[in-house]
């Protein structure tokens, strides 16, 4: 991993952490910064290739929300609602605006509705593995989802995933879920100003194909990009591809100028001048 500084902020009694990936010299002032949020029960340990990779565009942000990870877990529920003010306000208290809000999993939710709380401090919007299908909005229907997508990843991302849901732990996990599965998503995407990116895998299960480009259909300037052979932590296993398409996505190619031809003389084309030396 490049260098990276770690902050703490503090907002009405609860802690997010915030780890910070410098980009090229220069870019700071230049380019919008890219702010990863996780998913349910994660931490920015799952995000963190691919923050080495965007780092090699503009300054990288990796968010902790309160409550994951070895963060004090909050005394009350968070909602969607309560998660998108955390971070629309840390990102203001520490100069990260206007911004490209990056979510995984859950953390589409947190970045879609922190999108919709401050769309001036908000330029894009991508939502790599976006969750939950509004076909599917069950307990039992996302365990089989997940439980599915277990045996499509790599060892070394299931361990990753285990590990931090540990740390949050079981109680704080069941606390965000009823929120998650109530969240209206669909509908919120709709009103995002901003563009949006919808990105999956196309091995995962729990974000599948058809509710990916729905999502992408409702917003009002949205775009769909599918990872070939790559599972729900796509983000994870493809880092490099993931980060190509955002790279992509956010600073599209410049349009390539037409040729300006000679202008013809007489009724023929004029003649080219080799004047190299």
């Amino acid at each position: 991993m490049p260098s990276t500084i770690l902050r703490t902020v503090q907002i009405r009694g609860h802690t997010i952490t915030v780890r910070t990936t410098p980009g090229p010299a220069g870019t700071a002032r230049s380019r919008s910064p890219y702010v990863l949020v996780h998913g349910l029960g994660m931490t920015h340990r799952y995000l963190d290739r691919l923050r080495a990779e965007l780092a090699g565009d503009a300054d990288v942000h990796s968010v902790d929300l309160p409550g994951y990870g070895r963060d004090p877990r909050p005394r009350t529920r968070l909602g969607i609602e309560d998660h998108a003010a955390l971070i629309v306000e840390t990102l203001e208290l520490l100069g990260v605006t206007p911004c490209i809000l990056v979510g995984h999993s859950m953390g589409v939710q947190f970045v879609t509705a922190a999108g919709l709380r401050a769309p001036a401090s908000v330029r894009g919007v991508v939502l790599m593995g976006p969750v939950v299908d509004r076909r599917r909005r069950t307990v039992l229907q996302q365990a089989a989802s997940l439980g599915h997508d277990t045996l499509r990843e790599s060892a070394g991302a299931n361990l990753m995933v285990f590990a931090d849901y540990l740390r949050t732990g079981l109680r704080w996990y069941v606390r965000q879920l009823v929120p998650m599965l109530e969240y209206p998503l669909e509908r919120a995407v709709e009103r995002l100003e901003c563009p949006v990116l919808v990105l999956r895998g196309s091995r995962d299960p729990v974000a599948r194909r058809r509710w990916c480009h729905e999502l992408a259909d409702r917003a009002q300037d949205g775009a769909f990009v599918e990872i070939d052979g790559e599972p729900h932590v796509v983000q994870h296993s493809a880092a490099d591809r993931v980060a190509a398409e955002i790279v992509a996505f956010v600073r599209p190619p410049l349009p390539v100028a037409e040729p300006i031809l000679p202008e013809a003389s007489g009724g023929s084309m004029g003649k080219l001048e080799d004047r190299s030396a």
